[in-house]
């Protein structure tokens, strides 16, 4: 898959998970990981620049005596999980278009 097409699959796959509930970095990989491959080292400057773009929210909280990051899905993730829906939709005309399969 094109890098830049799965960098944007990954990021809705991501708010998709936190649209079901907050979650941490782990349970966010275990959850996306059957859809994609995806590793931590790929997951965590996602979950950064989700944060940066104000996709998600982040809050600490103990666990185990160390500090875990939990995510949560802003009112603008779910927008970007709308539009992304619009854009595959579109995608698919496209794909259905080039199989021989638009009528």
């Amino acid at each position: 898959m094109d890098t830049q097409l799965k960098k944007g699959v990954l990021d809705v796959c991501v708010l998709a998970v936190l649209r079901r509930g907050e979650s941490y970095g782990y349970k966010i990989l275990q959850d996306v990981s059957p859809y994609m491959v995806v590793s931590e080292s790929t997951l965590y400057p996602v979950l950064k620049r989700l944060e940066s773009n104000g996709y998600v929210t982040v809050r600490s909280e103990e666990f185990k005596g160390r500090l875990r990051k939990y995510y949560g899905i802003t009112r603008k993730g779910i927008i970007r999980i709308n539009e992304f829906i619009l854009d595959i939709e579109e995608l698919d005309k496209a794909y259905r278009f080039i199989l021989g399969r638009d009528e």
